[in-house]
Parts: C-alpha cells; sequence; structure tokens
C-alpha cells in the first residue's frame, strides 16, 4: 500500500504565499513523476505542476513564474511553493504520484486526500 498525505493548505490574502507538501510513504519500489494538481468548485481537475524523478518540471500556463515545484527523493516528498498569490488560484490541491510498489513492481498513479488554499481578494 502506498499513501500521500499532504499539508501546508489554508487562507492566504492575494499576493501572500504558501507552502504544499506531499510526502509517500508505504511499500515504495520507485517514484517516477509526483506533482500538484488542483479543483475549483464546478471545473475539472487540472493539472499545476509536475516534476519528474530526473528534475525536470512542467507547470501550468496560469502558473508559470507564480509557482515553483521541488522534490527531495530520499524523503519522498514534493513541495509546492506559491508566491503572488490570486483569487483565481482558489481550489482543492491534490497531491499525486506514480509510484511502484514493492508488491507489483507495478507503476500506478496514487492520490493524496486533497488539501484547500483559499485567496482572499
Amino acid at each position: 500500500q502506498v499513501q500521500l498525505v499532504e499539508s501546508g493548505g489554508g487562507l492566504v490574502q492575494a499576493g501572500g504565499s504558501l507552502r504544499l507538501s506531499c510526502a509517500a510513504s508505504g511499500s515504495i519500489f520507485a517514484i517516477n513523476a509526483m506533482g500538484w494538481y488542483r479543483q475549483a468548485p464546478g471545473k475539472q481537475r487540472d493539472v499545476v505542476a509536475l516534476i519528474f524523478s530526473g528534475g525536470p518540471t512542467n507547470y501550468a500556463d496560469s502558473v508559470k513564474g507564480r509557482f515553483t515545484t521541488s522534490r527531495d527523493n530520499a524523503m519522498n516528498t514534493v513541495y509546492l511553493q506559491m508566491n503572488s498569490l490570486k483569487p483565481e488560484d482558489t481550489a482543492v490541491y491534490y497531491c499525486a504520484a506514480d509510484v511502484a510498489d514493492i508488491a507489483t513492481m507495478r507503476f500506478q498513479y496514487y492520490w493524496g486526500q486533497g488539501t484547500q488554499v483559499t485567496v482572499s481578494s
């Protein structure tokens, strides 16, 4: 079993910053991509940022230059530093990771429980 546990959401004023963390635990053999998605009320879940095991990153156009994702491979943890937050960034943020567990050695996507980020104007 693999679990992803997020932390760091909350309420912040526009222009402020938040840092999200997500730690993967369990019977992990290997992790490929890790990343962040978000879902606002009434909208679909969209990718925010991805970081691959070798270090390359991808960002949604709407967050480029404001958000930075990083990872600590030794700790199986991914971070999302969010700066210059806007009200339109308000959403539930989900961590995700492409993980191969020890039992199956097969990669599959796992999701965190989600953490609320609210940006007030």
